[in-house]
C-alpha cells in the first residue's frame, strides 16, 4: 500500500520562482517567491506525487526572461504497476518553452556569458518613465505580431496561471490578423551599479495585455445607402485602423514589486494610449477581480477629477416632492436627477464604459454630501424629498439614483420576485454599494497621502483572465452576487 502523504508534495510550496542576473562568480538573485496557486498545471489538489523533499526552482533571466527549471529531491518513488511518480517535465512542457529543461549549468553559462545582455532593450517602444522610492522604471509596449514581444510573452506567461485566477496563456501561433489585435505592455526597472559587464540594466516588474474588439460605428451615409465591398479586401486591413473597443485583459505585477504603485502607473499608461487613439471608442476590462476594481476606480476617479469632468456634474435636488410620494407608479426619472445628455457626452469623451462611468459619477456625487448625513444612513430620510436639510435631500436623491441603476441592471431577475422582496433586495444592494463607496473613499485618502509623501501603500494584484467577449457591464450587481467586498489594499 502506497503512503500518499509520504510521497506527495504541495506544489505551491515546492515551486520557487526567482529572477536572476549575471554577476561575478555566480548568478545574482534579484527576487524570489512562490506561486499563489498551481492547480491549472498540477490539478485541483495542487500536489505532486512521487518525490520526497521536492524542490522545483524555476529561474528567469531578469531582462529577457529566459527560463530554466531545476528539479531537486531526496528520493523518487519507484513505479508499482500503474502507480508512478509525476513526470514533471511532461506536465510542464505545454506551459514553458522547450529549452526551459536544459541543465542548470548550461543556463548559468548562457546568462554569465551573454555579451548582448548589456545592450538589451525591452521589446516594442518606450511609452513613459517614472520613479518610485528612488528607483527608475520604464513602460514599453508592442504588438503581439512583433517576434521579440512574442518571445518575452512566451517565456513569462506561465505567471498568468500562477497568479491570475482562471488565467489562460495567449495563443501565440494564431493568425497574424488576430495577433495584431493584441498589444502587450511591459514594466521594467532600469538598474544602476551593475555587478558585471554582461549584466543587463533591465529587470522585469510586470506586464499587461489588451485586445481590440472591432465595433460597428454607423454613419449618416450608411443608414441611407447601400455600399458594396469585396471580401477579401484588395489591400490588407490593419485592426489598428478600425473603430474598436480596447479591453484590458491580463494584468500582473510580480509579488516582489507590490506596494510601489506600479499597477497605477501601468494602468494609467495603457488608458492614456487608448484615449490618444483616434480609433478607440471605449475602454473596458475583462472580468476584473476585487483588487483591480479598486485600482481602476481610483485611477478613473482621479483622471475625471483632474481634467474637470466631474466638476461639471450635479445632482438636482429641486424636484417636485410629489414625484417622490410613496405611491405605486410614481417615479422620479433619472433625467430629472442628472443632465443625461451631458453625462453621455462626457462619458464618450473619456472613453469609459457605461457602468464604470456611472459608478465613478455616483462616487463623486456621494462626496458632495456631508459625511454626517451619509453615516446616518436612512435614519434621517423619513421626510424624503421634503427634508429641511439639503444634505438629507441630496442623500435621498442619491440613493434613488443608485436604486434606479441597480433596478434597470437587474430587472429580469427582480420582476420574478414579490414586490416586497424586490424592494428589500434593491435596498440591501444600495446599502452595500454605499458602504463600498465609503470604503473606496477611505482608501483614496490613504493613496493620496502616500502619493504626497512620495511612497505608496498600494498593493498591485492580479486580475482574472477568462475567455469571454461580453462587456463587463453585463455583470449583475445584486446583493450577494455583484460588486464583491473588495480588498482595500491595492
Amino acid at each position: 500500500m502506497v503512503d500518499q502523504e509520504e510521497w506527495s508534495s504541495n506544489a505551491n510550496e515546492a515551486l520557487e520562482i526567482s529572477f536572476v542576473q549575471a554577476a561575478p562568480g555566480s548568478l545574482k538573485t534579484l527576487s524570489s517567491f512562490h506561486p499563489q496557486f498551481t492547480y491549472p498545471i498540477f490539478g485541483d489538489e495542487e500536489r505532486v506525487f512521487g518525490y520526497q523533499s521536492l524542490k522545483l526552482n524555476l529561474r528567469f533571466a531578469a531582462h529577457d526572461l529566459r527560463p530554466n527549471l531545476e528539479v531537486l529531491y531526496d528520493k523518487k518513488f519507484k513505479a508499482v504497476g500503474d502507480t508512478k511518480a509525476t513526470d514533471i517535465e511532461e506536465t510542464l512542457k505545454e506551459w514553458v518553452p522547450e529549452y526551459t529543461f536544459e541543465k542548470l549549468g548550461a543556463f548559468t553559462s548562457h546568462i554569465q556569458n551573454d555579451t548582448s545582455a548589456s545592450s538589451f532593450k525591452p521589446p516594442g517602444e518606450l511609452l513613459e518613465t517614472y520613479q518610485s522610492k528612488g528607483r527608475n522604471f520604464e513602460i514599453w509596449s508592442g504588438e503581439l505580431t512583433d517576434p521579440t514581444v512574442q518571445r518575452v510573452v512566451e517565456r513569462i506567461q506561465i505567471m498568468i496561471s500562477f497568479f491570475i485566477e482562471g488565467g489562460t496563456p495567449l495563443l501565440l501561433d494564431d493568425q497574424d490578423w488576430t495577433l495584431a489585435r493584441w498589444r502587450v505592455y511591459f514594466v521594467y526597472e532600469k538598474l544602476s551599479n551593475l555587478p558585471s559587464p554582461n549584466t543587463s540594466p533591465y529587470s522585469i516588474v510586470g506586464y499587461s495585455t489588451s485586445y481590440r474588439f472591432v465595433t460597428y460605428v454607423p454613419t449618416a451615409s450608411s443608414k441611407s445607402s447601400t455600399q458594396d465591398f469585396t471580401l477579401p479586401p484588395p489591400t490588407p486591413i490593419s485592426p489598428a485602423s478600425l473603430p474598436s473597443r480596447a479591453r484590458i485583459s491580463q494584468f500582473l505585477i510580480l509579488p516582489s514589486h507590490h506596494s510601489h504603485g506600479h499597477g497605477t502607473h501601468l494602468y494609467n499608461a495603457m488608458v492614456k494610449t487608448f484615449r490618444a487613439s483616434h480609433t478607440c471608442t471605449e475602454i473596458t476590462v475583462e472580468d476584473p477581480n476585487e483588487a483591480f476594481d479598486d485600482l481602476r476606480d481610483y485611477c478613473d476617479y482621479k483622471h475625471l477629477l483632474d481634467n474637470g469632468t466631474l466638476a461639471r456634474i450635479f445632482l438636482r435636488t429641486d424636484i417636485d416632492p410629489k414625484l417622490s410620494a410613496r405611491k405605486i407608479g410614481v417615479r422620479v426619472p433619472t433625467s430629472k436627477l442628472l443632465d443625461m445628455p451631458l453625462l453621455e457626452t462626457l462619458r464618450k469623451k473619456n472613453k469609459i464604459a457605461p457602468r464604470q462611468f456611472a459608478r465613478v459619477v455616483e462616487l463623486y456625487l456621494l462626496t458632495k454630501i456631508a459625511p454626517h448625513n451619509r453615516r446616518a444612513g436612512t435614519a434621517r430620510l423619513t421626510q424624503r424629498a421634503r427634508a429641511a436639510d439639503p444634505n438629507d435631500r441630496a442623500f435621498y436623491y442619491w440613493r434613488l439614483l443608485v436604486k434606479q441603476r441597480v433596478y434597470k441592471k437587474n430587472k429580469d431577475v427582480l420582476i420574478q420576485l414579490d414586490r416586497g422582496e424586490r424592494v428589500d433586495k434593491v435596498e440591501q444592494t444600495v446599502g452595500e454599494v454605499a458602504g463600498d463607496y465609503e470604503r473606496l473613499l477611505r482608501g483614496m485618502e490613504k493613496w493620496q497621502g502616500a502619493e504626497a509623501s512620495g511612497s505608496s501603500d498600494k498593493r498591485d494584484r492580479a486580475k482574472r483572465k477568462v475567455i469571454d467577449e461580453d462587456d463587463e457591464d453585463e455583470d449583475e450587481e445584486m446583493a450577494g452576487d455583484a460588486k464583491r467586498a473588495r480588498s482595500e489594499a491595492l
